[in-house]
């Protein structure tokens, strides 16, 4: 047994690093998972999105693992870059502070001689970057942006340069910084290409053509719309950035306009996904290279009378996840549990990578190799210190700690989430089976937050227009649109 394993261990560390596959890893920002064509809906273009899907695996049930933070993206990009559930990162600062993790690419570089490169945003701080990366190109160090206007950096050798004008939409910027790595990539080593893309999360401005797309085609609502969400969600939603994008009570044609802007971005960053895989085709390194292509989270837009990712419905936590590559089976699908941070432990697989450290990520690759259906039997999704569900495949039971109030739904008849059972009699077991389910990933988590207050909040809230902040990023249209011209502005995050 023991010269086995030598024998295992001197095979993976020691694979030649051309023999290793590259990973071209592409990542949307506040994408729904149902905004790709191929995955269900007729409404959206995404042509390139659905030839990867055919030519992949496309997890279906791809979730964000909730956050420590309002600014979502912020908690699962760490999660992502260390394989590690939020509630497993250090207490203070998790944002920015990873403790002695082994982050993604640095682990890839280490054990496999892969050349980590990273293109786009990056709003995890800089000691976190020092951790993952020393070289890239148009780097953002921040959340979001005007995506015509907007400054960045590149890095060599861990030195940010000097900021400067991005000169570009920013998803076409990105794309053209990564194909330019790919025409010049060295096929002697692999790479590990990271390119973080600022779409489709606001401010929802694409190209004209892009939006008017779909202004003389319109999408239709998403089914569980509604004027305003029915209770206090918390971060309050009178006071949420995300949820002043718009003002209360929200109208169709109004929810109709920013879904018409918002698909109107995927769109276009579906096309700029285009030309980055099509160099990687001429490139001749595409038989030799695992793209991955998923977001941070989803997206509200609409969606019980929300607009953020705030909250931990179905729509705002789910985001897609298609991989295609060497190994990988064609036009295949798994309505598996998965989370994000997944891709840490899949990837590492997929490169012949052994992990270093203690990670909470979960080894994808049986599921694709058809030889397993899931790698977890529930889905949990804790929110600061104010949201909590858990996910069964059937029934869905959220938890609000602070109002003390709870819901429970009945996912195979209910999917969009709008009829409450929690209070019926006749699904009184589901609740506390739920309940109990609950418990156990609280346990295993070591959740550190009460899941009933002594001292509740009021439950209703109170929408006020006048509270509404308009960020700096909002371009003056949208700021005529949607705020009346207003100027007032605060630091966008």
């Amino acid at each position: 047994m023991i010269r086995l394993f030598l024998v295992i261990v001197v095979s993976v560390s020691f694979l030649p690093a051309k023999q290793r596959p590259n990973i071209l890893f592409l990542f949307a920002d506040d994408q729904r998972a149902d905004t790709v064509s191929a995955h269900g809906n007729p409404h959206i273009q995404t042509p390139h999105l659905d030839q990867m899907s055919r030519e992949g695996f496309s997890f279906r049930k791809n979730y964000c693992a909730g956050s420590f933070s309002g600014a979502v993206c912020v908690a699962s990009r760490a999660m992502l870059m260390t394989g590690q559930h939020w509630m497993s990162l250090p207490s203070e600062k998790p944002q920015a502070n990873w403790g002695t993790n082994q982050t993604l690419p640095a682990l890839l570089k280490k054990c496999g001689g892969y050349q980590p490169f990273i293109i786009g945003k990056w709003h995890n701080g800089k000691k976190t970057l020092d951790q993952s990366f020393s070289k890239g190109s148009s780097v953002y160090m921040g959340g979001m942006a005007d995506h015509t206007s907007f400054q960045v950096q590149d890095l060599k050798n861990g030195i940010l340069s000097e900021k400067r004008p991005a000169g570009g939409f920013s998803s076409t910027v990105f794309a053209n910084d990564a194909i330019s790595f790919i025409q010049k990539a060295e096929k002697e080593n692999p790479f590990f290409l990271y390119v973080s893309f600022m779409a489709p999360h606001d401010p929802r401005n694409p190209p004209k053509k892009y939006r008017e797309i779909y202004y003389k085609n319109r999408p239709p609502l998403p089914k569980n719309f509604l004027p305003q969400h029915p209770f206090q969600n918390a971060p309050p939603t009178t006071s949420g950035r995300d949820e002043g994008l718009a003002p209360w009570p929200r109208t169709k044609k109004m929810i109709s306009d920013q879904l018409c802007e918002y698909y109107g971005l995927v769109t276009q960053l579906d096309q700029q996904v285009g030309r980055i895989l099509s160099a990687l085709q001429k490139s001749g390194q595409a038989d030799n290279t695992i793209v991955v292509y998923t977001a941070d989270h989803g997206l509200g837009m609409g969606s019980h009378g929300l607009l953020g990712k705030q909250n931990v419905y179905e729509q705002s936590m789910q985001c897609p996840l298609i991989l295609k590559g060497p190994g990988i089976p064609k036009g295949k699908t798994s309505e598996a549990f998965t989370y994000v941070h997944d891709l840490y432990a899949t990837l590492c697989n997929l490169a012949k990578v052994v992990p270093e450290n203690k990670i909470d990520s979960k080894d994808l690759t049986e599921i694709i190799r058809g030889n397993s259906k899931e790698v977890r039997k529930s889905l949990f999704l804790p929110f600061q210190d104010n949201q909590r569900s858990i996910n069964d495949g059937k029934w869905k039971l959220h938890i609000y700690p602070q109002i003390n109030h709870q819901l429970l739904f009945d996912l195979e008849k209910d999917p969009h989430e709008m009829k409450d059972l929690s209070e019926d009699p006749n699904h009184s077991e589901e609740l506390e089976k739920m309940k109990g389910l609950m418990s156990a990933w609280r346990k295993l988590l070591q959740d550190p937050y009460p899941i009933r207050s002594k001292n509740p909040i009021p439950s209703k809230p109170a929408y006020d227009n006048e509270k509404r902040v308009l960020d700096r990023w909002q371009p003056k249209w949208i700021r005529n649109k949607y705020f009346g011209g207003r100027s007032d502005t605060s630091q966008g995050k």
